[in-house]
């Protein structure tokens, strides 16, 4: 099925840019002010892409989103928009569906990533894994997940039954530090506590940011709905990208 596919770009001098993959239920827009426009202060150019109906046709085998019912093809999507902003480097960040989403690209599309941040999602088990078979990504890749995370286990397995009724996604997922170690280039990583609550694991290609405490949320400036659990202030999202990445506006 074919859809009109909407984004809203950021006007930041930069041959960098950044594609920005909403949760469930939201929109580009939404999304934008969700994290409190952090995301407007890298400096790269940012496109807030707009997924279909609320959500993305992710690489999860268990999941019954419209994107999935109706076959979109989000990679394609995400193609069209690189080919027409012609950036040098592309990096995309994703959150909750928005995360698995980016995680799909980073399999089934891996020369269009320069790298990607995933937020808040983890790998789908094998038996759970549309793209069986799929070559594993080597691109740099950060990831961002809270220890008391209510949706998306930080210790992976099944989503809470809330979750699997509201979201109309199932299926077994890895832990974090698993998840990191498949991205990474080692499964035995170097940690470092950074705060009180915030742990950085080195996992060679992937770096993973645990937070003790943390909720399904983004860490930054904006605190997100109590449902999701807490938002860590202590570290900021944008500010780990543009280090681990080394974006700049001069590229």
């Amino acid at each position: 099925m074919t859809a009109e596919r909407t984004y809203t770009l950021t006007e930041t001098p930069s041959r960098d840019l950044v594609l920005v993959f909403h949760g469930s239920r939201q929109n580009g827009r939404k999304h934008r002010e969700f994290t409190g426009r952090m995301f407007d202060s890298l400096p790269a150019r940012v496109a807030y892409l707009d997924g279909y109906r609320g959500n993305w046709n992710d690489a999860r085998t268990a999941s019954a989103f419209p994107a999935r019912r109706d076959n979109i093809d989000d990679v394609g999507f995400v193609r069209t928009v690189v080919d027409k902003l012609q950036p040098e480097r592309v990096f995309a960040v994703g959150y909750s569906n928005g995360g698995q989403m980016v995680m799909r690209l980073a399999h089934e599309a891996p020369t269009l990533l320069a790298g990607a941040v995933v937020i808040a999602a983890t790998m789908p088990a094998p038996e759970n894994f549309l793209l069986a078979g799929a070559a594993r990504p080597t691109l740099p890749t950060l990831l961002i997940h809270g220890t008391e995370d209510p949706i998306n286990a930080y210790a992976g397995g099944e989503y809470s039954w809330w979750a699997r009724a509201l979201f109309k996604v199932g299926g077994r997922n890895l832990s974090a530090p698993e998840t990191a170690a498949y991205f990474g280039s080692t499964a035995t990583p170097t940690s470092t506590m950074l705060t009180e609550r915030v742990e950085r694991s080195d996992y060679g290609r992937a770096v993973l940011y645990t937070i003790h405490g943390g909720g399904h949320t983004i860490p930054g400036p904006r605190k997100q709905p109590a449902i999701l659990g807490r938002t860590s202030h202590e570290v900021d999202t944008a500010t780990l990208m543009t280090e681990f990445f080394e974006l700049s506006p001069a590229r």
